[in-house]
């Protein structure tokens, strides 16, 4: 792999103002720190930063940052971009010591069209696309390539199963985490027609309650009257 090398300078001035003008000449700021040495604010290329990030390691890339009389081993550790325009707006960068192992997350890409799709209709899921690695710098591998051809319906591919050389890297993810597995397809629970008319249509015996209970309360109101009728009549002895 061929050697990234950044230049940067020492960056004394701060505020938001003066970062602002910084990054109209296509430099952005940022700090170094981590190893031995105190953090120190620089700023670097903001264009040389974006092609780390675009490139087949990403963030996991080891440059060279090169500073007036001295250079050393760094690596992206954190960035901030607008939300709007999506430019950046600030980097992090840490020191590496090239005889020191560190841990660093390496993604998981796989290939093949897995049986349990192919000839059982099953899904492919993705559950977790990285690993956490323990290694030395100079054995950070860009990406872990995984064949899942032979897997059926409710295998799983786990972290443990990740093919890692032990003698250049172990393993920090638990082995027995979920990288991918293939499910049977979900069958969604449709109502019968039927059912879904009757629960639409108005309930008939709520109505036949309603009319027979109106029949009744007229009933009784006929049965109240009647009585009051009688007695305003007068008796027929008393015509005389």
């Amino acid at each position: 792999m061929a050697t990234i090398t950044i230049e940067a300078t020492h960056r004394d001035d701060r505020g938001k103002n003066k970062a602002r003008r910084l990054r109209l000449t296509g430099q952005v700021p940022g700090v170094v720190y981590g190893g031995k040495g105190v953090a120190e604010a620089v700023s670097v290329s903001a264009k040389q930063v974006a092609s780390i990030l675009r490139s087949q390691s990403g963030h996991n890339t080891i440059f060279k940052l090169k500073l007036p009389g001295s250079e050393l081993n760094a690596m992206l550790k954190d960035w901030q971009v607008d939300p709007v325009r999506g430019v950046l707006l600030h980097v992090d960068m840490m020191r590496i010591a090239m005889d020191v192992k560190m841990r660093v997350k390496i993604p998981v890409h796989t290939f093949g069209e897995p049986q349990g799709v192919k000839l059982e209709g099953g899904i492919f899921e993705m559950v977790t696309r990285e690993v956490e690695i323990e290694c030395l710098p100079g054995e950070i591998p860009e990406e872990f390539r995984v064949d899942v051809t032979e897997m059926t319906i409710g295998k799983q591919l786990r972290a443990g199963d990740i093919p890692l050389d032990p003698q250049k890297a172990t393993l920090v993810t638990d082995p027995v985490r979920v990288i991918a597995h293939v499910v049977a397809p979900r069958e969604e629970e449709e109502k019968p027609a039927e059912a879904v008319a009757v629960e639409g249509a108005p309930a008939e015996p709520e109505v036949i309650k309603k009319g027979k209970k109106e029949a009744e309360e007229g009933e009784e109101g006929a049965a109240e009257a009647k009585p009051e009728a009688k007695g305003k009549s007068e008796p027929k002895g008393k015509e005389k």
